[in-house]
């Protein structure tokens, strides 16, 4: 009969412990974690506001000419018809400008400008000088992007 034998505890052979090492992995595994999450964090905070800016100019452009009646006479009356995609556009330039504004705070003049504007078109009172002024500073906002 074959006998086996085994060590008793703690005496002939030692193993080097592992917890440096499993400490090791989880320090480097909590840090490339937070590493990570913070890349992915910052990659998100302006994500698509120039895309949205500049879209929100084409809109704009798309809508064409607005009419201004700012000159014309106190009790005329003249009303304009728009046709329904213009509105569209319209809400599109202020839903996209909005949005960049949102993502980056450098965009909210662009935003309150285009605003500003789709109120006057909406509203049908092509004789507002503010709206105007509006349409104005977004078309000059929207040539520096």
């Amino acid at each position: 009969m074959q006998q086996t034998l085994v060590p008793e505890a703690g005496v002939g052979t030692t193993e080097p412990s592992r917890r440096p090492q499993v400490l090791t992995a989880v320090i480097g595994f909590v840090i490339g974690g937070g590493v990570i999450g913070m890349l992915w964090a910052l990659s998100g905070v302006n994500a698509g506001a120039l895309e949205d800016a500049q879209a929100a100019c084409a809109a704009l452009a798309r809508v064409g000419t607005i009419p201004d009646t700012t000159d014309s006479a106190p009790g005329d009356r003249t009303v304009a018809v728009l046709a329904p995609e213009v509105l569209h556009r319209m809400t599109a330039a202020r839903e996209l400008s909005a949005a960049a504004a949102a993502a980056n705070d450098t965009y909210r003049p662009l935003a309150d400008h285009i605003d500003g504007v789709s109120r006057m078109v909406f509203s049908l009172h092509f004789n507002q000088i503010s709206g105007q002024r509006h349409l104005a500073q977004a078309e000059q906002l929207c040539t520096q992007l």
